[in-house]
C-alpha cells in the first residue's frame, strides 16, 4: 500500500497504477479506503504539477449559457443591451467591473474566472458613491486618465486606476467627499470634480517624491516674506517651487475642472508631506503670489491628521469674512502681511496715489513684483478694472508644463 506523499514521476506512474486495480472496490472496505487516498494524493500531485489553465471569461459565459439553455437575449439584464452581449461574445468588446459583478451574481461565474486572477475578488464598493459622476470625459483629455476606446464603459476601472496612483483607496475617505467648514468653496462645486481634482494632485505627488523632509514649524512669517521676495524675480514661481521642494513641501500646479470653482489647497500626506496645489485659473501674477501664500499659511497653521484637505475658492476671499471660519481668515493675514507688512503698507497711503511711478517705487523698497501691490490695491477699493495692466496678466502659467502641455 502506498502511503506517503507523490514527490516524482515515478511514484505518480505507480499509484496510477495502483488505482486502476482498485477501481471495483467495494464500499465500506479496506480497498475503497485506499482508493480514497490515493485518488487524494493524485489530486495534490496534479494541482502542483499539472495545474489546469483558468477558462477564459467569454468561454465560461458561453458555457454558462449552455447549462441554462439561454440565449443572447437572456444576457441583456447583466450585460446591457442586445449589440454588447454580441461584441462581447464574438470578443469585439470587454468586460466591465459592473458586467462582471451581474455576471457572478446573476449566473454564478466565478470572479476568479471572469478577473482572470486565480483566489480575486471583486475590489469592495464604496458606500454611496457613484463612479459615473466623475468627469472622466473631461480628465482623459487633460490627459490624467488614458485615452481607451471604450473609456465611456469603464469610469469605475479608469477612477480606480487613478486612485492606486494618488496613493490606494486608502486615499478615497470622507475629507475628499465633504465641502468642510474649514474652506472656502462655491456653492456650485460638484464633489465629485473636487474629488478627482485632489486624486489627481495627490497621484502628481506620489509620482514626484521629495529628497527632503519637512520639518512642522519651520514654516513662519519670516519664511514667508522670503519667498514673497521671489516674485521680484522673472522666474519667481519657479525659484518658489524649487525652495519649497528643498523645504520638503509639494508646490504642485494642476488645472482645475468644470465645476470645481477652486483656485487652490492645502493638503496633508499621510506621510507628513505637505502639498500645496494651485489651479492658476487666473493667469495673473498677484493672484499667483497671494494664492501660494495664503496656502502656505493653511500649511504652517492649520493642516493636521484631523485637517488633512483645506480647499479654497479665493473669489470669496474678503467678501463673506463676517462668516468665515477663523482658519481663512487667519491664513489671509498671513498671505498678506507676507506680501505687504501692513505697517508699511498704512505708511504708504499708496491707495491715494496709485500711479505706475508710485507702485513701481514701493516695489523696489518691498522687493516684490509691482503686479502684487497693484492687485493689493485692486481689492480694497473694490474695483478689479484698475490697474488692469499691472497686475501681470497671462505671466504665470507660461512657467509650469502641467499648462503649457494641457489640451
Amino acid at each position: 500500500m502506498f502511503n506517503r506523499l507523490i514527490k516524482t514521476e515515478k511514484d505518480y506512474n505507480l499509484v496510477l497504477s495502483r488505482i486502476e486495480e482498485l477501481m471495483d472496490a467495494p464500499k465500506d472496505t479496506p480497498e475503497a479506503d485506499e482508493l480514497e487516498l490515493l485518488a487524494a494524493l493524485v489530486e495534490m500531485y496534479e494541482d502542483k504539477h499539472y495545474p489546469m489553465d483558468m477558462p477564459d471569461p467569454v468561454d465560461a459565459i458561453k458555457f454558462r449559457m449552455e447549462q441554462l439553455g439561454m440565449n443572447q437575449q437572456g444576457l441583456v439584464p447583466f450585460i446591457g443591451s442586445r449589440s454588447k452581449v454580441s461584441e462581447i461574445l464574438n470578443r469585439k468588446r470587454s468586460l466591465t467591473l459592473a458586467m462582471m459583478r451581474s455576471l457572478h451574481h446573476g449566473l454564478g461565474i466565478p470572479t476568479d474566472v471572469l478577473l482572470q486572477e486565480p483566489g480575486s475578488e471583486f475590489p469592495g464598493n464604496i458606500p454611496a458613491l457613484d463612479w459615473n459622476r466623475f468627469p472622466v470625459a473631461e480628465m482623459v483629455k487633460l490627459g490624467w486618465l488614458p485615452k481607451i476606446s471604450d473609456f465611456k464603459e469603464k469610469f469605475e476601472e479608469l477612477m480606480r486606476g487613478l486612485i492606486e496612483n494618488a496613493g490606494g483607496m486608502k486615499i478615497v475617505a470622507e475629507p475628499l467627499f465633504r465641502k468642510g467648514a474649514d474652506a472656502r468653496y462655491n456653492s456650485k462645486m460638484d464633489s465629485y470634480a473636487l474629488t478627482a481634482w485632489c486624486l489627481r494632485v495627490l497621484s502628481v505627488a506620489h509620482a514626484t517624491p521629495l529628497e527632503h523632509t519637512y520639518k512642522r514649524g519651520s514654516l513662519t512669517t519670516e519664511t514667508l516674506k522670503d519667498i514673497a521676495k521671489l516674485s521680484f524675480f522673472d522666474n519667481g514661481p519657479v525659484l518658489a517651487k524649487e525652495y519649497l521642494r528643498k523645504q520638503g513641501i509639494h508646490l504642485i500646479v494642476v488645472p482645475h475642472l468644470s465645476k470645481t470653482y477652486l483656485d487652490g489647497a492645502a493638503i496633508l500626506l499621510p506621510d507628513g508631506t505637505p502639498v500645496v496645489a494651485l489651479t492658476l485659473r487666473y493667469d495673473r501674477i498677484d493672484n499667483f503670489w497671494f494664492c501660494l501664500l495664503h496656502e502656505l499659511g493653511h500649511v504652517a497653521k492649520h493642516l493636521s491628521i484631523e485637517n488633512q484637505f483645506i480647499v479654497d475658492d479665493l473669489d470669496f476671499h474678503g467678501h463673506e469674512a463676517d462668516i468665515e471660519d477663523e482658519k481663512e481668515k487667519e491664513a489671509d493675514r498671513m498671505a498678506l502681511e507676507a506680501l505687504i507688512p501692513q505697517k508699511q503698507w498704512l505708511k504708504s497711503r499708496i491707495w491715494d496715489n496709485a500711479t505706475p511711478l508710485c507702485i513701481t517705487s514701493l516695489a523696489e523698497e518691498l522687493k516684490i513684483h509691482p503686479a502684487i501691490i497693484a492687485g493689493r490695491i485692486r481689492f480694497e477699493k473694490r474695483n478689479f478694472r484698475l490697474l488692469s495692466r499691472y497686475v501681470g496678466n497671462k505671466e504665470i502659467r507660461k512657467h509650469f508644463k502641467e499648462y503649457c502641455t494641457a489640451a
